[in-house]
């Protein structure tokens, strides 16, 4: 059981003035106003927004910098009757984002085909056999998703066989652009385009809502697509403010009334469908299941689901999909277990800021996960590698605040190829670089982690009574969903807590506890539940007080009734 440092950041005077002003206009707790203000939310007019998400307030698709060259070109294609291909990555966020291309333009024009890269025989990103795919069946025009940025060599081989390419990605590019006919990317340098943090998924939906604007295509015609904008931005943990807060607060609207056949099967495999779906969810059960497909099997019967109509097949698909998973979960637990003995070898492991491990025979489509288990339980950035035809393989993942992508970018001399974002990255490297990457990784992130950011933190946002916990809190609090990176769900903390006398240990292997608290200062008796934490059952039956850190979320079991989330326990200070 790891205990954490609370961080519980003072309310600032101007702050407190922020949020009593709010306060005031908007009839809210001042708690939850001053969540606002630490949002950079401090007018009426920005609170309503944020509450009220509007698909009217997305940016106009054509400030993209390429968006009339890229719906000129695909327009062109329909006209001549040219065969288009959707490309994307095999995880997540690649294959939302070719499902709701495929699906939207096949509404109009039926030359269209989709393509997923093979994880193993084709690696990341643009292939030379995807090119050659494309190539053998007659395809003009690429529309490539959530990769191909850094396809410069593989790009420049497809426009040799007269093969155009509408890039449009969300990582980071390099200096020397591809030849692509189009570049949709608001990450590269001298974009103008407002927001820079749409998933890839997101992009598609942007090309896809400018199709739509050249061609007199009501808005509305791209709702059903939401669906899709919501899974791809819950699973690749893109902030959720702006455009991405609009996306996704209407993706998990459409997801729970009108979800498409292919989610809808996934509900139900997941057992989804008796409550309201929320970004964990698809964190949690939805988003595995159709990165399983990728990991395991090929991404390209994930697609397949997400564009299949008929409910039958979906199911079909969707029990198949179910079985990948269940094999990436047994991959997953003995990876870990040979990773993490591993790290508890090497000796210096409490010194050391990272974690760099390889293993020539671990399965690839894994190692990104085991890589996010190491960070979670050393809070080190972790790099886990695998051999794959003669090449070092990895994936790296990082704690807080630390940018594992520059870190990575630092030994690009070391590097075959590279990508990804500030948190989660892939690279590749010869077998006999292993060594030295390992060595400049570790020191670059030695020198440029700080102590916080290797260290077990919880963020706290306010000191509450469970007196402030009231109906009509809990439903403003409820307001600020959904929850992610730049909007996390707040952690409140209570002082001087009791049991109430009914606490108990639950849990196939009696590791959890449910609770029954009260406080020093109301009569309220609060439910709780704390996962993993028994070894504190002893403590909080011997009637002392302590101090608890959790969210406050709606019981799943009791419609209507609050339940406390407890992150961490800790005896009352004297």
């Amino acid at each position: 059981m790891t205990h954490y440092h609370w961080n519980l950041p003072e309310p600032k005077q101007q702050e407190e003035e922020k949020a009593a002003g709010l306060a005031k206009a908007l009839g809210m707790s001042p708690v939850l106003c001053c969540l606002l203000v630490r949002r950079g939310i401090t007018d009426t007019g920005e609170a309503r927004r944020f509450f009220h998400p509007q698909l009217s307030e997305l940016h106009d698709p054509f400030l993209f910098k390429d968006m009339s060259v890229a719906v000129a070109r695909l327009n062109e294609a329909i006209g001549r009757k040219e065969r288009i291909l959707v490309y994307g990555d095999y995880d997540v966020d690649g294959v939302t984002a070719v499902a709701l291309v495929f699906k939207f333009i096949r509404r109009f024009y039926s030359n269209v085909d989709y393509y997923i890269p093979d994880r193993y025989e084709e690696g990341y990103g643009v292939s030379t056999q995807g090119v050659d795919y494309a190539e053998e069946t007659g395809v003009r025009l690429v529309v490539v998703l959530d990769c191909g940025i850094k396809a410069v060599e593989t790009i420049q081989y497809a426009k040799q066989k007269g093969i155009d390419f509408i890039i449009c990605d969300h990582h980071v590019p390099d200096a020397v652009l591809p030849p692509a006919v189009a570049i949709l990317n608001a990450k590269r340098p001298g974009e103008a385009y407002p927001y820079k943090e749409l998933s890839g998924c997101g992009v598609g939906f942007k090309l896809m809502q400018a199709f739509a604007q050249s061609n007199g295509i009501e808005f509305s015609q791209l709702y059903p697509l939401l669906d899709l904008c919501a899974v791809s931005i819950a699973s690749d943990i893109v902030p959720i403010m702006g455009e991405n807060r609009i996306l996704a607060y209407h993706g998990l609207r459409q997801l729970n009334s009108r979800p498409s056949v292919g989610i809808q099967a996934i509900m139900n495999i997941c057992g989804l469908t008796e409550r309201e779906v929320t970004l964990n969810d698809i964190i949690f059960k939805i988003g595995p299941r159709l990165n399983a497909s990728g990991r395991v099997q090929n991404g390209k019967e994930a697609v397949k689901l997400l564009v299949e109509q008929d409910a039958k097949v979906a199911l079909r698909e969707a029990s198949l999909i179910n079985h990948f998973n269940d094999q990436r979960k047994d991959l997953d637990k003995s990876m870990t277990e040979e990773a993490n003995n591993i790290v508890k070898s090497l000796d210096s492991t409490g010194e050391q800021k990272a974690i760099v491990i390889y293993n020539a025979e671990w399965h690839k489509g894994v190692i990104g996960i085991v890589a996010s288990r190491l960070t979670e339980l050393y809070f080190r950035p972790a790099v886990v590698l695998t051999c794959s035809e003669g090449i070092a393989t990895g994936s790296a993942r990082s704690v807080g605040g630390f940018d594992v992508y520059k870190a990575i970018e630092n030994c690009r001399d070391l590097l075959e190829n590279f990508g990804g974002h500030t948190y989660a990255a892939g690279l590749s490297l010869r077998v006999e670089n292993v060594p030295e990457f390992k060595r400049r990784f570790e020191a670059y992130v030695e020198e440029h982690i700080s102590e916080e950011q290797t260290t077990a933190q919880i963020d706290v946002d306010a000191c509450i009574d469970f007196r402030d916990i009231t109906k009509r809190f809990f439903a403003d609090l409820k307001r600020f969903a959904p929850f992610g990176p730049d909007n996390p769900r707040p952690n409140f903390c209570t002082r001087h807590v009791y049991d109430y006398g009914t606490s108990k240990v639950v849990g196939r292997e009696q590791e959890h506890i449910k609770l029954e608290l009260v406080d020093s200062r109301s009569s309220n008796v609060m439910n709780g539940i704390a996962f993993g934490q028994s070894s504190q059952a002893r403590y909080i039956k011997s009637k002392r007080s302590f101090d608890i850190v959790y969210a406050i979320e709606e019981n799943t079991h009791k419609r209507g009734e609050v339940q406390l989330q407890i992150e961490d326990i800790r005896p009352t200070e004297a």
